[in-house]
């Protein structure tokens, strides 16, 4: 956990217009959109469950936290996004061009004040209430002499920048499971137990969707059916129901899914995590794609080529850097751990974000990952071709192929949960991974 400081030049509020405070991130208060919502009662609705989602921990509840979501402005469209306490639900809102009618008049990322009277004021916005939005003040002149600056420390959990990264590489692997129609979406949700907290899958039937208890191909997992509560209230404005997940087959364990509600202005969505008392922040997915020094580098070399469009076209960055579609993926999700990229699982591509967090403590923030590089810098790994021996403290463990591995962590999960120490410092010695300016970080 780490403090943060949410400085706002006052608090959002709804009055002639929804004005929503921002903190920092690319400037001081920065002012991102000035126009109207088209639909104003859906947008209210996306933002209260984004905030919801903020707000509450689905696994052993406790009182609710407030963490104010993120606010992402693209070429031409706006990005809530925040995470549960327990970071196990993603949740975000995109506002697509359809949803506005105004200008876009910065890009960037930073946090958005939604407060408990604004939230309470956007229960009462209807479907066809004219709301005019100004994400971040109007004139920072006049409010900076008019308004009070609103201080907000909060535990900050390193977890969420964790989630975004992990988030982004899960998604990157979904295909399109599932359509339905509203009528059929609302049927399946209201009838889900509002605390289940277990493990079904969702299989396509007809013009809906059955549950079975076990996997079977073409299946979407629905780990917690409770956590998708806060897409309730957006039936009233959805036309559609989308469900996207990776490839299962019979006997796969627990996967992470997403389930989308969307309109033609708008798409809220949930990624849940493969098990309701699993946090995407420990899920190692982005393990693979952080072993090498290449990947720094080429992390630095598309970071640079970027833009703010509304997806990132991989084959478009591959032409550009010189690099092949793959590299650029693993420096996607190199670039993912700082919170400078998302994925859309709606469009299937990236999309460019930048947190308002520090992105120094990237390593610290993956244990495995500065464990594994500990271990090669102590010369700690002796690679075999096939098996390779590891000295961890007093204990001796085998890995296999670079993947398998004799300790607990892989005996526990079994590669579920991405790759163990121990296999990551064979990977990097396999690949001359750790140069002498890492393995002097790592002394220091």
């Amino acid at each position: 956990m780490v403090s943060a400081a949410y400085s706002y030049l006052g608090s959002s509020a709804l009055d002639d217009g929804l004005t929503l405070q921002t903190s920092g991130g690319p400037a001081a208060h920065p002012r991102f959109f000035t126009g109207f919502l088209t639909d104003p009662g859906a947008a209210a609705t996306g933002l209260l469950a984004v905030a919801e989602v903020a707000r509450t921990r689905y696994f052993r509840p406790l009182p609710p936290a407030s963490l104010d979501p993120v606010v992402t402005a693209g070429s031409d469209r706006l990005r809530f996004e925040s995470f549960s306490g327990c970071c196990g639900v993603y949740a975000r809102m995109d506002v697509l061009p359809e949803g506005l009618d105004g200008d876009i008049v910065a890009h960037g990322t930073t946090n958005v004040d939604v407060n408990v009277p604004l939230q309470r004021a956007l229960t009462r916005v209807g479907r066809a209430d004219p709301m005019h939005v100004a994400v971040g003040p109007d004139d920072l002149t006049v409010t900076t002499f008019d308004g009070r600056l609103v201080e907000r420390k909060v535990p900050l959990p390193s977890r969420w920048l964790r989630g975004f990264a992990e988030a982004q590489v899960l998604t990157a692997r979904f295909d399109p499971r599932a359509e339905i129609g509203v009528a059929e979406a609302r049927i399946l949700l209201n009838r889900l137990p509002a605390t289940d907290k277990s493990i079904l899958w969702a299989v396509p039937a007809g013009r809906s969707l059955r549950f079975t208890s076990r996997p079977v191909p073409g299946a979407v997992c629905l780990p917690g059916a409770g956590r998708l509560a806060a897409l309730k209230p957006f039936l009233r404005y959805a036309t559609r129901l989308h469900v996207y997940g990776p490839a299962v087959v019979a006997g796969s364990g627990p996967v992470a899914s997403t389930w989308e509600l969307s309109m033609p202005s708008l798409r809220l969505s949930l990624t849940l995590s493969p098990e309701p008392y699993r946090g995407f922040s420990g899920e190692g997915a982005v393990l693979d794609a952080l072993v090498s020094d290449e990947a720094v580098d080429d992390a630095d070399l598309v970071s640079a080529l970027l833009s703010w469009d509304p997806t990132i076209d991989v084959d478009a960055l591959a032409t550009a850097s010189g690099l092949d579609a793959g590299r650029v993926r693993d420096a996607l999700t190199q670039l993912g751990t700082a919170g400078r990229v998302g994925y859309d699982v709606a469009e299937a591509g990236y999309f460019h974000r930048t947190l308002p967090y520090s992105a120094e403590v990237v390593e610290r923030m993956n244990p495995r990952l500065a464990g594994a590089r500990a271990l090669v810098t102590a010369g700690a790994v002796t690679a075999g071709p096939e098996v390779s021996v590891v000295r961890s403290g007093e204990e001796t463990y085998h890995v296999r192929d670079a993947t398998s591995c004799t300790c607990p962590w892989w005996a526990k999960h079994r590669g579920e949960r991405g790759p163990c120490k121990h296999a990551l410092a064979v990977r990097m010695v396999q690949a001359g991974a750790v140069t002498e300016d890492a393995a002097e970080e790592v002394a220091a």
